[in-house]
């Protein structure tokens, strides 16, 4: 029945669970590995904010990958909502951001890169955003960012996958290594037992460097942990989100506001802290007076992967012939994730790429691990 190769993706994030939708479409049989429930981590944990948070502080690899999935978010939410009756909910709401330092490079990258991102008038800010607090002094906007309601995001493209037959979900199956014939990956060890596939795809968010640590290679990705809090406001609260001085506030369709985030090097560790609350509840009552008497029904802890400028690894690894990479998001995992899952789909089908695949191939910037392989 299922002609096609098999592929072994490790992690069902948003990363994991797109790749396995693009090859599936493509007659691949595919076979979903994740050591706890898909989509549970960082896919879970994050804002959705569809676009970096400074676009314009980030390297030509980023903003390539950033621009394809901005465009083609609304696209994937229809199809998502229509195939499943789960919507994940593509909110396009627009984003200002307030008194930046680098306003001038943010609108001089606006007119290269011909995004439309503008100053706009404190006057006409308050119009639209009359929550926001008193005393800002410039803003800028940019009308088309959209957010995701991530948690849905997930939902629905798991519910895709139920529906496809070549397709198999593993959760709470823990990788622990790769099985090798010479320096060929043909499999991945797991606390089940050896699973084989004639490709395996790492796609392990924070915990991809310590497995490809198994094969004796330095996979510069780390956790970096980030904690937000939700509030319960009236759906017309907040009609735009909003960015100042390194913290958001990002309204949902239903008027939750999520605020965030924080950015840790705390390791592994994803226990919220009281010090982290204190300094978003102090944000958001900043940049949204009228939240300091809003329920407050949510406060947690997710794990970035944590990449060098926040370039991901994309591509196959050639000293291991079937071991491919997706993976090393950062902060923008789910801004990238459509685009870097049509990259990589491209790629395997040997098909003309949608953007240059060379500054996220994962040979240039792969290191041998200075332990011993375990």
């Amino acid at each position: 029945m299922n002609h096609g190769p098999h592929t072994l993706i490790v992690g069902a994030g948003a990363i994991g669970l797109l790749t396995a939708l693009n090859l599936a479409e493509q007659g691949e049989r595919v076979t979903l590995l994740d050591r706890q429930l898909a989509g549970r981590e960082a896919s879970w944990a994050g804002g959705g904010i569809v676009s970096p948070l400074y676009p314009w502080r980030y390297s030509a690899a980023v903003t390539a990958l950033a621009h394809w999935s901005q465009d083609f978010y609304p696209r994937l939410g229809d199809e998502l909502f229509v195939r499943t009756g789960l919507d994940p909910q593509v909110h396009v709401t627009g984003l200002y951001w307030l008194d930046l330092d680098d306003e001038a490079e943010a609108l001089a990258w606006a007119r290269r890169e011909q995004r439309p991102l503008s100053a706009v008038s404190l006057e006409a800010t308050y119009r639209q955003v009359p929550a926001l607090a008193p005393g800002f002094e410039r803003a800028i906007y940019m009308a088309d960012v959209a957010n995701v309601r991530n948690p849905r995001l997930v939902k629905s493209l798991k519910a895709a996958l139920a529906l496809l037959p070549n397709v198999t979900l593993r959760e709470h199956c823990e990788v622990r290594g790769f099985l090798r014939n010479g320096d060929a990956v043909g499999g991945v060890d797991t606390a089940e037992g050896p699973l084989r596939a004639d490709r395996v795809v790492l796609a392990a968010g924070a915990w991809s460097g310590q497995l490809l640590a198994t094969l004796g290679l330095a996979l510069p990705v780390e956790p970096v942990k980030g904690q937000m809090i939700l509030y319960r406001c009236a759906e017309d609260f907040l009609s735009r989100m909003v960015l100042a001085r390194g913290r958001y506030a990002i309204p949902r369709r239903d008027g939750h506001i999520l605020v965030g985030s924080t950015l840790e090097h705390a390791g592994f560790d994803k226990t919220p802290t009281d010090e982290a609350l204190h300094s978003l509840v102090a944000s958001a009552e900043a940049l949204l007076p009228a939240l300091a008497k809003a329920e407050r029904v949510g406060h947690w802890a997710g794990l970035r992967p944590g990449a060098p400028d926040g370039i991901p690894f994309i591509g196959p690894v050639g000293r291991h012939p079937g071991l491919w990479l997706n993976c090393g998001h950062y902060r923008n995992g789910l801004v990238l994730a459509p685009a870097s899952c049509q990259l990589f789909t491209d790629l395997v089908a040997g098909r003309t790429p949608i953007i240059d695949p060379a500054p996220y191939a994962p040979d240039a910037r792969l290191q041998v691990s200075p332990g011993p392989v375990s």
